[in-house]
């Protein structure tokens, strides 16, 4: 038979954790890179528009009308506080006219008015970031409109970007990590109550199936539960065995040593008439050997499948019927008028094999006991929400203080002449606690004989 490889349920949820979070993990990154794009847009975008503005606001209308402007060096100087940028600049005046700058920098069309634009593009090669302001300066008349146009290069935006980056990854893997390491110590910590429990059942000696009383979580409570209740079954099983072969071994050792005891005889005897009397009893012996037998298996079977039996609907009346017709000939052998009083359909829940062993017994035990000449009846009617099943005989009975100790085991009545291992009505009286009924033993009519009844609840 294959065994399944066992696995580490600690390292299996640090696995689970680890890929659920580099999912998880994965997803913020990239939701951190779009985040950490636009701040550092828009903090650069706010540096590049106050340029642009104080730039703007150094252009004038010089005296022939045309524009001047100044390039206050603070504008230029906001722009290089990043030593790995350059910075580039163009003011371009109306429509067609450049003022100052670099004339082949992109710029952007503004309308008057308007707040400054931001726009990628590529200058010299490079990526930069352009912003474009639109103003108009007064000649006290009119006014001149113009565009100051400032860009730089995108090194510092990067920096700053992959900055931010790096250290939400960092602090994301410090968290990893750290959850990583309280699963792993808290997986340690929850399976203890495991280990005690397993060495708990390794400390325990075979013979010991009392249940575990181990302390454990409540989830893991089922399994002690199935393991306790699968102990005590098992406790049940093997005390049901010890039984069988401690009864076996008792009752088994008369009819072995009559048997032993008559093939000497056989063995040692002048004739053939004492020889075939020797094996005759000693044939009887065999097959008392094997009533017994068939009976103390029957009282295992039944110890072992007490709360196990399959269950169903069955007519009892019916059963009754057919068992009593199977005993008719061994009946009529015995010089006994074995009869049948009752009607079909009372219904009970009954283990179908076990309630014919039971009336197999019940009838056979009136049989044996009830004498030559004798009457057994058996009758099934219904009172109320009882079944009722009754075995009466007029034979010599039980007396009425010996009723109880008959039913005990390997107990037998006045009769001990008769064969029997005195397991019938015990066995009887196992198989009615089975099925819910009780069993209780009667005299027979007119002080006479004795009965059995049994009553069973009826199937609804």
């Amino acid at each position: 038979m294959t065994q399944t490889a066992a696995y580490s349920l600690r390292r299996r949820l640090l696995a689970w954790l680890l890929i659920s979070t580099a999912v998880i993990g994965t997803v913020a990154m990239v939701d951190t890179w779009d985040e950490a794009v636009d701040t550092a847009n828009e903090v650069s975008d706010r540096v590049l528009a106050g340029s642009a503005l104080a730039i703007a606001e150094r252009v004038i209308v010089a005296e022939d009308g045309s524009l001047e402007v100044d390039i206050p060096y603070v504008a230029l100087e906001m722009l290089t506080s990043a030593a790995q940028d350059r910075v580039f600049y163009r003011v371009d005046g109306p429509p067609g006219t450049f003022i100052t700058g670099y004339q082949n920098l992109p710029s952007i069309p503004r309308r008057e008015g308007q707040a400054a634009a931001f726009e990628n593009a590529t200058f010299r090669g490079e990526p930069i970031r352009v912003a474009a302001l639109a103003r108009s300066a007064s000649t006290g008349i009119n006014s001149v409109p113009f565009i100051v146009t400032v860009a730089e290069t995108t090194i510092a935006r990067q920096q700053l970007t992959r900055t931010i980056l790096i250290r939400s990854a960092l602090r994301l893997l410090f968290m990893i990590a750290g959850a990583a390491v309280i699963v792993w110590v808290a997986v340690s910590l929850s399976l203890r109550p495991l280990y005690r429990f397993s060495e708990a059942i390794a400390e325990r000696s075979p013979d010991d199936l009392h249940p575990i009383s181990e302390r454990v979580p409540s989830e893991v409570q089922g399994l002690v539960d199935t393991v306790n209740s699968f102990m005590v079954r098992l406790e049940g099983a093997l005390e049901a065995l010890r039984h069988f072969t401690g009864n076996a071994s008792h009752q088994l050792r008369t009819p072995l040593a009559i048997i032993r005891t008559q093939l000497a005889l056989a063995g040692r005897a002048a004739g053939l008439d004492g020889a075939k009397e020797a094996v005759r009893k000693a044939d009887e012996a065999v097959a008392d050997a094997e009533r017994i037998l068939a009976q103390l298996l029957l009282m295992a079977k039944i110890d072992a499948s007490k709360r196990s039996a399959s269950m169903r609907k069955v007519d009892l009346a019916t059963l009754a019927q057919g068992a009593t017709a199977d005993h008719v000939p061994l009946a009529a052998e015995a010089g006994i008028d074995l009869g049948f009083e009752g009607g079909c359909g009372v219904a009970i829940f009954a283990e179908p094999l076990l309630i014919g062993e039971l009336l197999k017994n019940l009838i056979g035990n009136a049989l044996l006991y009830a004498g030559d000449g004798a009457e057994v009846t058996v009758r099934v009617r219904q009172d109320g929400d009882t079944a009722v099943l009754e075995v009466e005989d007029n034979g010599p009975g039980i007396p009425p203080e010996k009723r109880a100790s008959v039913l005990k085991r390997f107990e037998r009545g006045e009769q001990t002449d008769k064969a029997g291992s005195g397991l019938g009505l015990p066995i009887i009286e196992e198989i009615a606690r089975l099925h819910g009924a009780a069993m209780t033993l009667a005299g027979g009519r007119e002080g006479r004989g004795l009965t059995v009844e049994i009553r069973f609840p009826v199937a609804g």
